[in-house]
């Protein structure tokens, strides 16, 4: 399942979010994915990570078939093909988090690989 909260006054980005979701995660995982601005993710970042300053997106795994994602998108005034493809990566760099991996050259090799197949 994928559920979606929309904090903002912006339309959310068409993205293959489903099709992200389950490629990385499986039909199965229950996610839910909160689109948000600067001052609820300074406030999350500063409370989970410890950094006062907003983050660009935050990973939240509940167990190992439920988590919750928030995207800030503050940054992302524009609706053009750049700022998509950014969104996108961060989505996928999210899922990856929930999947288990870590900031690493092996996790940024998965996320190319996946980024290149929604191209």
């Amino acid at each position: 399942m994928l559920e979606f909260a929309n904090l903002t006054k912006k339309y959310p980005p068409e993205l293959p979010w489903k099709k992200a979701k389950k490629l990385i995660l499986g039909e199965s995982y229950n996610l839910s994915v909160v689109l948000t601005g600067n001052a609820l993710m300074r406030k999350l970042n500063k409370k989970y990570r410890n950094k006062d300053k907003p983050a660009n997106v935050l990973s939240f795994p509940f167990s190992k078939d439920e988590g919750e994602i928030f995207i800030n998108l503050s940054n992302w005034q524009k609706k053009d093909d750049e700022n998509q493809k950014r969104i996108l990566h961060l989505f996928i760099h999210s899922l990856l988090h929930l999947k288990g991996f870590s900031h690493s050259d092996k996790m940024e090799a998965k996320e190319n690989k996946i980024l290149k197949k929604f191209k």
